[in-house]
């Protein structure tokens, strides 16, 4: 349904907002199901996770995982870290792309002397808090997001004087219509599309029915009395190949390459092929009475 990627400063707020979007999501009138991804939810150590660049590097993987593995269209998927390079807000906004959902970034916009105030307060009250060593690196690496860059939009910035919520959960939950211009909905594209599970399956099974045929045809055109040929009758009866003329082994086999080429252009663009035998026997004979001229 939609991916939220909240951005911003360590010790800006960012989980306080990750919260109320998911309280206000829950008193919704929709209800959706909504789930928080953060390093707490991962049992992460904020401090030992970007102590260097692999193990930064290596929390941005699990958590880029663990969005991929929760997205879907029946929920909402609130990213709740730093988020702070724009090459990975890129990644999330593809994921977000190849599943077909709504996307949206929530910048926490605060000053960075208060970052440092509320970090060490977080210290002092001995709560999870960042080593000023790699709080000033975080703060020094931070990229703001840009509204004009389609992964950082639409933006919502939130100060400390400002409060946006019941916007961002209008936006979450509006239903959307041919009429609705202000919601966008990501369209997955083959780039971003992720492969089907049934298409190895989809494959063997028209490799295997277009054989047949193939075969088919070849065995009735062999018992055709007087060479005369008036259709082939496949298997139970119920498949018939209209044609009146002698149809050589390599044609049929020519024909039988262009089919399966555009049936897997097809599948990557709209519904996956039949996987059944008979329905790829019945799309290939159509197939072929459309190429041969006589259907």
């Amino acid at each position: 349904m939609a991916l939220v990627v909240i951005c911003g400063q360590p010790c800006s707020g960012k989980t306080t907002v990750a919260t109320s979007i998911y309280k206000a999501l829950e008193e919704s009138e929709s209800k959706p199901t909504v789930r928080i991804v953060n390093e707490t939810s991962l049992h992460l150590d904020r401090n030992k996770s970007y102590a260097d660049m692999p193990s930064e590097k290596n929390l941005r993987g699990v958590l880029r995982s663990e969005v991929d593995r929760s997205l879907s269209r029946d929920n909402i998927v609130i990213v709740d870290s730093l988020n702070s390079i724009k090459g990975y807000r890129y990644e999330l906004w593809c994921l977000a792309r190849a599943s077909g959902t709504r996307y949206c970034v929530v910048y926490c916009d605060v000053n960075e002397d208060d970052c440092r105030i509320w970090n060490e307060d977080r210290r002092t009250r001995e709560e999870p808090s960042y080593d000023d060593n790699i709080l000033e690196d975080l703060i020094r690496r931070f990229e703001t997001p840009d509204r004009r860059n389609r992964w950082d939009s639409p933006l919502f910035e939130l100060s400390s004087s400002s409060e946006v919520i019941p916007d961002i959960v209008s936006y979450l939950t509006k239903r959307v219509d041919s009429k609705t211009r202000d919601v966008k909905i990501l369209q997955p594209t083959i780039a971003t599309q992720t492969a089907r599970s049934s298409d190895a399956n989809s494959l063997y099974e028209i490799d295997r029915a277009t054989l047949e045929v193939i075969s088919g045809i070849m065995e009735g055109q062999s018992r055709a009395i007087g060479g005369v040929i008036n259709g082939v009758v496949l298997g139970n009866g119920l498949l018939t190949v209209n044609i009146s003329r002698t149809v050589g082994l390599p044609e049929l086999r020519r024909l039988r390459r262009t089919f399966i080429k555009l049936t897997g252009q097809s599948s990557l663009s709209g519904p996956p092929p039949p996987v059944d035998a008979e329905s790829s026997k019945r799309m290939f004979v159509d197939y072929l009475n459309r190429e041969l001229g006589t259907a």
